[in-house]
């Protein structure tokens, strides 16, 4: 979608703008999303954690790894066309409110099936990113919608990685307080559950869907095209090979990523021996790199397009794709840990480089079909997290596993040649960029 009046550049310390008021609340909405969605994780372990508490097996505790991110993969497909028609404020306002409630309600699982339906229920929340990628994509102009979606995103996924370390922090405040430590676990999910709920309510009232305004205003004035223009625009988005390419570039970083949120806490446990607390922070080194690492992704890619247009965004994809399985496969041969994190930090630096690379060029793609764009490229995360949880289901070791992982990733970046654009795309794209930032020189 395209609109009037987007924004030329991040005023990262401002909220006096509809632009920056949507950078920060995608951001934080996400981010908090990313706390509820794997908050629980590392409250796995110990003597009173999840997995004594519901005596869960370890292919048990695989298949929830895997539910935690399979429900998402609908979730994305079907919030594309959603956002598209009803804006990004009112979808991002319901899916923070009613995805809060498997948050708060997971404590009162008291078997694997309850458990397990549960997570598939929080996995809904992780549809957020599509809402965030699209906000920042409508209100952001060529020259900086790399960076604004790469930092929106990388600052969401930051959540992940506080969650490692918070989260057993907050388990010790509510046993503090009283909670006996049995259901301490139970009573800590709450926290995350509360803070989503009031977010959608934020989220609501400051925030609109577009730089001039909300959509459904938009369309009385007649600047926007009605809901009924963007029937059909799914199936275009499905039919364009690049869409399908992104979706299994997506899948071999974020995809990867969500697989590390989701196994690295329990991996620092068991290979180097140490306690709940200490291997939570050992694998939030992980996520907390998508404080810069994402947005360094975005950055480069709009510099590239400058000089070398969208073919550069292109090959700096590949570059980062690349290097990121190898990575992977250094980490997953790490056997002290005084090397493992070091690696992981360098790991974790080009996966999410990787993300913001990706939706660097989802704008591009097919502007009438932003929304279902963002939503199937978004989905091929998930589905890559997917498939990868079944490397973690039985006896392989999860060093192992990663460095199956390592291989793939690395295989998998040389479909980025196959995302393609043509000089009239190159043209457009050059043209949009040059009369955006002419009309805020002239102003």
């Amino acid at each position: 979608m395209d609109f009037k009046n987007k924004a030329t550049q991040i005023t990262l310390f401002s909220l006096g703008t509809p632009q920056m008021r949507a950078f920060h609340m995608t951001w934080f909405a996400f981010f908090l999303c990313f706390f509820g969605w794997f908050g629980i994780v590392p409250l796995m372990k110990g003597d009173n954690g999840v997995i004594a508490t519901l005596s869960l097996t370890p292919e048990q505790v695989g298949n929830t790894v895997i539910a935690g991110v399979f429900a998402t993969i609908f979730a994305r497909l079907a919030i594309g066309p959603l956002v598209e028609r009803y804006g990004a404020r009112l979808t991002y306002t319901l899916l923070l409110i009613f995805g809060s409630l498997p948050v708060m309600l997971v404590g009162l699982a008291q078997n694997y099936e309850q458990f397990l339906l549960l997570r598939l229920g929080i996995g809904l929340i992780g549809a957020s990113f599509v809402i965030t990628q699209y906000h920042t994509s409508v209100m952001f102009a060529p020259n900086v919608v790399g960076t604004a979606n790469a930092t929106t995103a990388g600052w969401g996924n930051l959540g992940g990685g506080v969650t490692q370390a918070v989260m057993p922090l907050i388990l010790a405040a509510v046993i503090t307080f009283g909670a006996p430590a049995v259901i301490g676990w139970r009573v800590a999910m709450v926290v995350p559950g509360v803070a989503l709920f009031l977010t959608g309510i934020a989220y609501y009232f400051f925030t609109q869907d577009a730089p001039d305004g909300n959509y459904k205003d938009l369309r009385t004035k007649g600047e926007m095209p009605s809901k009924k223009a963007s029937r059909g625009a799914f199936l275009a988005a499905l039919k364009d090979y690049r869409v399908m390419a992104l979706f299994f570039i997506y899948a071999a970083c974020f995809g990867i990523e969500l697989t590390l949120n989701g196994t690295a806490a329990l991996y620092f446990f068991d290979t180097f021996g140490l306690n709940v607390a200490a291997a939570g922070l050992a694998a939030s080194l992980f996520g907390l790199m998508n404080l810069f690492a994402r947005s360094l992704g975005g950055l480069f890619s709009d510099k590239l397009n400058r000089t070398r247009g969208l073919h550069g965004r292109v090959i700096f994809l590949f570059v980062v794709l690349f290097l990121e399985g190898i990575a992977l496969a250094f980490f997953s041969r790490m056997a002290a840990l005084v090397v493992a994190i070091p690696a992981l930090v360098i790991f974790s630096l080009l996966v999410q480089m990787s993300e913001g690379a990706t939706y660097a060029i989802v704008p591009y793609i097919n502007k009438r079909a932003l929304g279902p764009v963002a939503g199937i490229v978004g989905a091929g995360g998930n589905f890559g997290a997917v498939t990868a949880g079944f490397l973690f289901k039985g006896a392989l070791a999860y060093s192992d596993a990663y460095l199956i992982l390592g291989m793939f990733v690395t295989i998998i970046s040389f479909l980025v040649f196959t995302v393609r654009f043509s000089e009239a795309d190159e043209m457009a794209a050059k043209m949009e960029m040059e009369a955006r930032l002419a009309a805020v020189s002239s102003d």
